[in-house]
């Protein structure tokens, strides 16, 4: 019988880590291949602000996800490094500093790590409501003074560079946008790399007690205060990484780097990705490029539709969308995910009604509001609307009652087969454990 668990375990074991070596080379081959099939400029440029976005995410879920720690100003930490990323690129520039270009993400780090032992000591002797209260007002205080000292902030206009500096190395001089992406790339993936390690460590098990029961850490002799303080330390040393980094790409930093909507971007998609599980942020920071990139020129009422599906995340998966995709793997491993396609379709074509009800009257009020003076048309979804015609209005308001009616019928049929399958799905598991 012994054999047999020692054999089972060693099998499963070989299949964890093949599984993550497949997992890791697929994320390391989607970094490479990349800018190979999008190759416009455009395509270009949301790839190089996806990755730099996955470090801040992935940096910032140290403290949200594994920590438990909500902060409201953690820009401060990736701005300061890019702040002091630029002025290092001047510098070589100037020839007063002898370090390749590649390097200055680096002086962004750790002068994101020289601002979390300082700010951090401060911020972490308090935990929950506090803790956030702290993150914020030290957050408006960095934005602040980035107005009050334009010799370091630059003033309104910001700080520039030029990357392009120093000698170029193999003929690489990280001018042309393919080049600096493979920059960024190699540090996103290294990154990623260590902070998924992290986890792994003694530091990150312990964080993870402290966020879940900090009574029971300080009884076995841990300093809650003390692990909060490492942790958020490793944070801002990536979080600088990531400053370093977007500064080298926009070849510009300003104060909007440290200001509050930096902040909340993070937290925002941080959250809408799945602070929970370790993808999540990566799923949430390709979104946020997405919505600030794309979503912003498509519609006036972006940031309206962002705050209507944080507000349905929150309601309906408030473990974000790496939770639903691992529900729906664990459903998938035991042969039960067949039963749910029709449902999920049910749920897509409400939802689809329901958001073309919502998004012609929230279109149509924009329109009215900003755009009146160019006449009563507007287009949504490729269809031209009339906000002089009382029928559009109508209809649009129509779609949405009806919409929400059927979407929230689905919605509880899906929930009673789900909830039954997840019955069984435990009966399962409790007959395995018994045999």
């Amino acid at each position: 019988m012994a054999q047999v668990m020692a054999r089972s375990a060693s099998t499963t074991a070989a299949r964890w880590n093949s599984g993550r070596w497949a997992l890791w080379s697929s994320y390391a081959l989607v970094l490479l291949v990349a800018p190979l099939v999008w190759t416009s400029s455009l395509s270009m440029t949301m790839l190089t602000q996806m990755c730099i976005a996955i470090i801040a995410c992935l940096a910032y879920n140290v403290l949200l996800g594994q920590g438990g720690m909500l902060s409201f100003g953690h820009a401060v930490y990736s701005g300061l490094g890019a702040f002091f990323a630029m002025h290092a690129l001047n510098m070589i520039s100037n020839g007063h500093l002898a370090l390749p270009v590649s390097m200055v993400p680096l002086v962004g780090g750790l002068f994101g790590l020289l601002m979390a032992i300082l700010l951090g000591y401060v911020t972490t002797k308090k935990a929950g409501t506090p803790f956030a209260m702290i993150t914020l007002g030290l957050g408006e205080l960095v934005w602040a003074m980035s107005l009050m000292f334009p010799g370091f902030f630059g003033g309104e206009g910001g700080i520039t560079g030029n990357r392009v500096a120093g000698e170029p190395f193999l003929g690489i001089t990280f001018g042309p946008g393919r080049q600096l992406y493979y920059l960024i790339a190699v540090y996103c993936f290294v990154s990623t790399a260590l902070l998924f390690a992290f986890t792994r460590t003694p530091l990150g098990r312990i964080l993870n007690a402290a966020r879940d029961n900090p009574e029971r850490v300080e009884f076995i002799g841990y300093r809650t205060q003390a692990v909060r303080y490492m942790a958020f330390m490793v944070s801002g040393f990536f979080m600088g990484i990531a400053g370093g980094l977007g500064a080298l790409n926009f070849e510009i930093v300003t104060a909007e780097v440290v200001g509050a909507g930096r902040s909340g971007a993070y937290l925002l998609f941080t959250f809408l990705g799945g602070a929970v599980y370790f993808i999540g942020p990566i799923i949430g920071a390709v979104l946020m490029v997405l919505a600030l990139v794309l979503f912003s020129e498509l519609t006036q009422a972006w940031l309206l539709y962002l705050g209507l599906i944080f507000l349905f995340m929150v309601m309906y998966a408030p473990g974000g969308i790496a939770s639903l995709i691992m529900m729906n793997l664990r459903v998938a491993s035991f042969g039960k995910l067949r039963r749910f396609w029709k449902l999920y379709l049910l749920l897509a074509a409400t939802a689809l009604v329901v958001l073309a009800g919502a998004g012609a009257l929230i279109e149509m009020v924009y329109h009215l509001q900003l755009n009146a003076a160019i006449g009563p048309r507007t287009t949504f979804m490729g269809v031209a609307l009339d906000t002089s015609a009382i029928g559009n209005w109508s209809a649009a308001a129509i779609a949405l009652i009806i919409g929400i009616g059927l979407f929230d019928l689905a919605r509880r049929r899906f929930a009673a087969l789900w909830s039954s399958t997840a019955d069984e799905i435990e009966a399962e598991i409790r007959r395995r454990e018994v045999q």
